[in-house]
């Protein structure tokens, strides 16, 4: 199957400009991440097209290649890394036209650095308000201590340049005009070989392990943040640097407040007398104070009360957000006689006092305007 255009992947125009780009692959990443679509493989697929046409067009020089010769310009790497198994496009211009300028390349690469990781914690409402701390469990890749992550079964000697490619981690190969780079098939692209390799690791240099690691939740994060810990991701292979560690944040959804944004919404009910009458009602807040609200009489369902600076704590400052107390007005059910008996009294007053309940007696007066053209017009 062919491959959508990249501009319309990410619902752009051809000549969007950078931060275009940049609005229109968060919005999509946001709709079609694996964390918000767990188990459809649909959005899974569409998330990755998202990823991979962003990849291309925020790189001005991949963008200039995509613009001129569409898909065709990544067809020999597999997708937006380009050729040569994982080479920029920049690296690609070098290898076209480094030789005839006189050039030899863009430099060797280094060692192939560890696999990022991905792990996940859940805390509740009030630890994202105040942050939290917590201990988490990551299976990964460590450093192997039988050859201190050397790889070699001898730790001081290591491991020595690839001869397959003078440790540059990729061969060269002439394919029509274009000269293409690819991984060094005998180091991988690390353009170093262990010659006596380690028993424990088989000269990797990492094992694989679970690690105990600590994660500060900093105050005001939102659900789906992600907190890099740099370094803490998989071990490298022998003189490479390890991986990151992404941690995602889940937050639990809360009894009694729901969080928009830096706002908190609190829905309170009353008693219909407390609303006909007025009230002072008392409500918590995320902090674990309390609060009154001052319920004026003839409140409706629906009212809404703001407490400034109640609301949530905002990531990295010290201000807070508002709370708005959402009023409901309770129907009262399972009457007892006497109550019965006073509302009863209560309702044939009401009946002859239009301006107690203004809503009740306009709505009734339209429908009999209503039943009156209908009776008329039939």
């Amino acid at each position: 199957m062919a491959k959508q255009d990249y501009y319309a992947t990410l619902g752009v125009a051809r000549e969007a400009s950078s931060d275009d780009l940049k609005k229109a692959y968060r919005k999509a990443a946001m709709q079609y991440h694996p964390d918000r679509n767990q188990g459809d493989t649909v959005a899974e697929a569409k998330f990755k097209e998202v990823n991979e046409a962003y990849e291309v067009l925020k790189d001005d020089q991949k963008r200039a290649a995509y613009d001129r010769f569409g898909h065709a310009a990544f067809e020999q790497g597999g997708g937006a890394q380009g050729f040569g198994g994982g080479e920029g496009l920049g690296d690609i211009f070098d290898q076209m036209f480094g030789e005839f300028m006189g050039g030899g390349g863009r430099g060797r690469r280094g060692p192939r650095g560890g696999a990022d990781v991905r792990a996940g914690v859940e805390i509740s409402l009030e630890e994202a308000f105040k942050g939290a701390k917590r201990t988490i469990r990551v299976p990964t890749r460590v450093a192997c201590e039988a050859c201190a992550g050397t790889g070699s079964e001898s730790k001081e000697k290591g491991s020595e340049t690839c001869t397959g490619c003078g440790g540059a981690g990729k061969v060269r190969a002439q394919q029509g005009f274009f000269i293409v780079e690819r991984t060094c098939p005998t180091c991988g692209g690390a353009g170093r070989v262990v010659r006596n390799p380690c028993r424990i690791c088989a000269g990797t240099a990492t094992v694989q392990r679970e690690r105990s690691l600590n994660v500060d939740v900093p105050a005001g994060v939102e659900d789906g943040t992600r907190i890099r810990l740099t370094g803490q991701g998989e071990a490298g292979g022998p003189g490479a640097p390890a991986g990151d560690l992404y941690v995602h944040v889940g937050i639990h959804a809360h009894d009694i407040f729901q969080r928009e944004g830096a706002n908190i919404l609190c829905h309170v009910p009353i008693r219909m007398t407390q609303a006909a009458l007025g009230a002072d009602v008392e409500v918590p807040s995320i902090d674990g104070s309390k609060a009154r609200v001052k319920i004026p009489p003839g409140t409706q369902t629906g009212a809404q009360f703001r407490l400034r600076g109640k609301g949530f704590s905002v990531l990295r400052s010290n201000q807070r957000g508002d709370m708005f107390i959402q009023i409901a007005v309770e129907t009262p059910q399972h009457l007892t006689p006497q109550q019965h008996e006073l509302l009863m009294k209560f309702e044939g007053e009401a009946q002859g006092h239009q301006k107690g309940s203004p809503e009740t007696h306009g709505f009734f007066a339209k429908v009999r305007d209503f039943f009156d053209k209908y009776g008329r017009a039939s």
